[in-house]
């Protein structure tokens, strides 16, 4: 499912207009990732929770060449089912 099929089914779901969905869907994207650029997390109780974590720097080898390489340290946004997600996908 890409984010046209996402905006279709929640206008669906919801009973309202596409522009509408796509207004909402567009909005809880932007409030996730403003939240977890501030550092935060998000939590949806029976869904999930959106988190940083980081990454610390280490020593990778380029593949085409052999050399060691340094990998900077990153930030990496993070999904962690919850448990009623994880019984209804098992």
């Amino acid at each position: 499912m890409n984010k046209s099929e996402l905006v279709a089914a929640v206008a669906d779901y919801a009973q309202i207009t596409q522009s509408q969905a796509a207004a909402a869907v567009n909005a809880v994207i932007e409030s996730v990732t403003t939240e977890l650029k501030n550092g935060g997390e998000v939590t949806l109780v029976g869904f999930g929770t959106f988190n940083v974590k980081e990454r610390a720097a280490r020593t990778g080898r380029n593949p085409q060449t052999g050399k060691s390489i340094e990998i900077a340290a990153a930030k990496i946004p993070s999904f962690r089912p919850g448990k009623s997600l994880k019984d209804a996908v098992n």
